[in-house]
């Protein structure tokens, strides 16, 4: 008898294991490449002058649509080395993803920055640096 318990226990036991094995292959076709991104096109030039006013440029989609009502772009701009001296720029949306902010560079120097984006509950902070002169 508790041979007969014990086999239709492991038999019970393996056809879970079977179905849950199973339950889960339709979950693994899923991969991250399936799921949509938050994006940032960042556009900064390269190059600028001392006091020439630069737009700062950001393009955001969430897989193949264009974010129109993004939670935050926000511009944080600092001199190289001294970014506990930055100075934040808000994205103002310009229609189709597109997010801008004007700067002005008072000084020579390598300026990094960040457009730091918000949108879909999710958060994306691309870098990029300008070379003023």
């Amino acid at each position: 008898m508790m041979k007969r318990t014990l086999w239709l226990s492991l038999s019970l036991f393996s056809l879970l294991f079977v179905a849950a094995c199973g339950a889960s292959d339709d979950n693994e076709s899923l991969t991250a490449d399936d799921l949509p991104m938050l994006e940032v096109d960042f556009e900064v030039p390269e190059t600028a002058s001392v006091g020439d006013t630069v737009e700062l440029q950001a393009t955001v989609t969430y897989g193949e649509e264009i974010v129109e009502d993004a939670d935050e772009v926000l511009f944080e701009v600092w001199l190289e080395d001294h970014e506990d001296e930055s100075e934040n720029f808000e994205g103002v949306h310009q229609g189709d993803g597109v997010y801008t902010a004007e700067v002005t560079f008072d000084e020579e120097g390598t300026y990094e920055m960040y457009a730091h984006t918000t949108a879909r509950d999710l958060h994306t902070m691309p870098l990029k640096s300008i070379e003023v002169e």
